[in-house]
């Protein structure tokens, strides 16, 4: 028997989203991103608990209410089905221990207990770090752009993967490790180090004043690696692609915001990459193919014309984006 003891409301998401498509592909687009932008919060989280709750509802599990607005999101699809099977038994903040059982606040208390864990995380830290650098790193928030010291004379140190974004850390980490070849390397340039601890300072006071230090790690996936690229000189864009190449631009527009995107263009392009984005939604579920069934209906035609009628509000949605660019957002 499990007892598992939260103290906040815990919204669970599975990995397989519509169609049977990777959540991260049916969520982390341009598109979703620019909704996030534009619409009220009260709006957005409206729509994201609908949808969380499509699976199965959360109150009736005790995980979380629709009232809340302070939540997390986990990816577990196991939890509903332990709590259902009574495998796992939800419980409320522990109060206390004592030798051998745990009272909880709700004043219940469970006998026998032979094992806790706590899973709070780490904290971490920099040890082989000079004391002048290290003291000044106590989250991303004290560096330029999440990776530079911006107190140092020379760009001689980086930090990469110290974030929290909403979409993958790796292709986040990986965004930065080019930007930071490329500095090193002399094929892209700082500011001045006065010029980035202003931008630091002016980042600082938009965070809360004594969150987790994991709080102050939380970032937009797009907003943020298209920041990055942008330094790095890959980011495409979207309004010329639309113009240029609309098959293409409607695709990263409303499709995946995949890597493959800022291989498009700048230093360390693939020929393949448009090849790549245009075939992605196929090559996804390819593997699952060890067993074909004919289907008679066909979508082609239907997301052609799905295409052809979105492509002026992509155009439109482009272009705002590039007169008011989206600033840092961190998820609610």
């Amino acid at each position: 028997q499990v007892f598992l003891s939260t103290r906040s409301h815990t919204w669970v998401a599975s990995r397989v989203s519509d169609h049977g498509f990777p959540v991260d592909m049916v969520s982390t687009t341009r598109f979703n991103s620019l909704l996030d932008w534009l619409l009220p919060s009260a709006l957005t989280r409206r729509i994201k608990f609908r949808k969380f709750n499509s699976w199965f509802n959360h109150t009736n599990y005790g995980l979380a209410s629709s009232k809340s607005s302070k939540f997390k999101i986990i990816i577990n699809e196991e939890l509903p089905f332990c709590l259902l099977s009574g495998a796992v038994v939800l419980k409320p903040n522990v109060k206390e221990f004592t030798e051998s059982s745990a009272v909880f606040e709700d004043g219940t208390t469970e006998e026998n207990i032979d094992m806790v864990l706590f899973a709070t995380g780490y904290n971490f830290s920099f040890p082989f770090l000079e004391e002048s650098v290290r003291g000044s790193i106590h989250d991303n928030r004290s560096l330029y752009n999440c990776i530079f010291p911006p107190q140092l004379e020379q760009p001689t140190l980086a930090i990469i993967g110290l974030i929290q974004l909403t979409g993958s850390i790796m292709v986040g980490s990986e965004m930065q490790a080019r930007w930071v070849t490329g500095v090193f390397a002399g094929w892209n340039k700082l500011p001045s180090p006065s010029r980035m601890m202003a931008e630091v300072l002016k980042r600082k006071p938009a965070v809360k004043r004594n969150p987790s230090e994991r709080e102050n790690l939380k970032m937009s996936f797009i907003s943020y690696v298209d920041k990055i690229a942008a330094c790095a000189g890959v980011k495409p864009s979207v309004l010329r692609l639309l113009l240029t190449d609309p098959k293409l631009g409607l695709a990263i527009f409303f499709g995946p915001c995949s890597p493959y995107q800022y291989r498009l263009q700048g230093r360390g392009s693939w020929s393949g990459a448009r090849a790549a984005i245009l075939t992605q939604w196929q090559r996804s579920l390819r593997p699952l193919r060890t067993r074909v069934l004919r289907d008679s209906s066909s979508s082609s035609w239907g997301w052609s014309w799905m295409c052809l009628l979105a492509l002026p509000a992509a155009l439109t949605a482009a272009w705002l984006c590039s007169k008011h660019p989206q600033a840092g957002w961190s998820p609610r």
